[in-house]
């Protein structure tokens, strides 16, 4: 993916889901709608939803910060520390509880601290974004499900996840 086409889908899905969480009121960012996938008595927000995703974008920085570093296993969700791989239903059993333990750590955040955060996370995005030769943005993540597996589809996949958490939030009939 070329790095116009990266740092746009970014951009403009930034801008949406910023528009689209300021148009929220309180009671709508707070309101219990979807269950998590690690503990169904853990129901998430809108504004949990909207956290979560600085998690995953740190995550993927994370990754390919790896990556570029040389590390053999840059994404470490295909197999464990002692090398044995993992089934696809124990890569999400992490990967859910992962999300739960953050959703957790963040459910009594403000709007504006969610934002901070994911502020903070795309900030990195962009400069790792900036700092990526065009090459390398065409170079396979190893173990990267996302996209078309490589450095930039990963990137790129960011804007797809606000759009997919959006998705979740407005099929609850939240703002109905």
């Amino acid at each position: 993916m070329k790095r116009i086409d990266v740092e746009t889908r970014l951009n403009e899905s930034r801008n949406l889901i910023l528009a689209s969480m300021a148009a929220l009121d309180e009671e709508q960012l707070r309101r219990p709608i979807t269950p998590s996938e690690h503990d169904t008595t853990n129901y998430w927000t809108a504004l949990d939803h909207f956290s979560h995703l600085a998690l995953i974008e740190q995550n993927f920085v994370a990754m390919i910060r790896r990556h570029v570093a040389g590390h053999e296993n840059p994404v470490g969700l295909l197999s464990g520390p002692e090398g044995t791989a993992r089934s696809r239903e124990q890569i999400m059993a992490i990967v859910h509880a992962m999300t739960d333990e953050y959703q957790r750590d963040h459910h009594d955040d403000t709007l504006s601290v969610a934002v901070s955060l994911t502020s903070r996370a795309r900030s990195e995005t962009l400069a790792l974004l900036s700092e990526l030769s065009d090459d390398e943005l065409d170079e396979p993540l190893e173990g990267a499900p996302w996209a078309d597996g490589t450095i930039g589809g990963v990137l790129g996949t960011n804007a797809d996840h606000a759009a997919l958490h959006w998705r979740w939030v407005t099929q609850t009939g939240l703002l109905d």
